[in-house]
């Protein structure tokens, strides 16, 4: 598969009740302004991405829905409003349609590169395909070819799961792909990995980092 012919999708939970075993790596005061911070630089890297032609944001939260679309995502509301997998087949199936490529991401991965997400979207077969995350049981992409249901498995042992639907698994090193950010060793890992621009100015202004890796899409211009 090959040009900008790739919808995106991404799931955004309400900021409030995001990525609650990262509680405590920040003050609980700014929890929520790292978690939209990782959304940021996430859809930051999938815009710059060449095979990308359109990252569409499922979410009801109004922070969110602001920042995205500020970075040139489309931002629709989550109507089925049953978690993770439904907020996912609605973006894909529904709103983006079976007659496009599309992708889901889970937003917590700041350490994410353009040319990695191309390189896995370029791998993806002709029905579904999937890249676990660094531990191996998790899942950060989940790609249906057009045609193709998204039939998501999300959730505890996903890796498993979507191989145990026919999923292909792709199977590239892509360190900032794979590297999401539940605990704060992950976001160790991801800063160490070099963190997009977002997440790094915030832990900058905690006093929490002097200095960040550059993840490679910072002051990209949006396409």
């Amino acid at each position: 598969m090959s040009g900008a012919d790739w919808t995106v999708v991404i799931p955004v939970k309400s900021l409030s009740a995001a990525k609650s075993r990262l509680r405590g790596a920040v003050a609980d005061s700014r929890h929520e302004e790292l978690a939209l911070a990782m959304v940021r630089d996430t859809v930051a890297a999938v815009r710059a991405c060449a095979a990308v032609d359109d990252v569409l944001i499922v979410t009801d939260d109004p922070a969110a829905v602001a920042a995205v679309t500020a970075l040139g995502a489309r931002a629709v509301p989550d109507p089925p409003a049953a978690g993770l997998n439904a907020a996912m087949r609605f973006g894909a199936d529904v709103v983006a349609g079976l007659g496009h490529h599309r992708a889901v991401l889970t937003g917590d991965l700041p350490a994410l590169r353009p040319a990695e997400l191309g390189e896995a979207l370029a791998a993806a077969g002709p029905g579904r395909s999937f890249v676990a995350d660094a531990a191996g049981t998790g899942t950060v992409l989940l790609a249906a070819a057009a045609g193709t249901a998204l039939d998501p498995h999300f959730g505890l042992g996903s890796a498993a799961a979507h191989a145990a639907t026919l999923a292909q698994p792709l199977l590239g090193a892509w360190p900032g792909l794979r590297q999401d950010v539940d605990t704060a060793d992950d976001l160790r890992t991801v800063l160490a990995l070099g963190a997009g621009e977002h997440t790094c100015a915030l832990l900058r202004d905690l006093g929490l980092i002097a200095e960040c890796g550059t993840s490679g899409v910072a002051g990209r211009s949006h396409r």
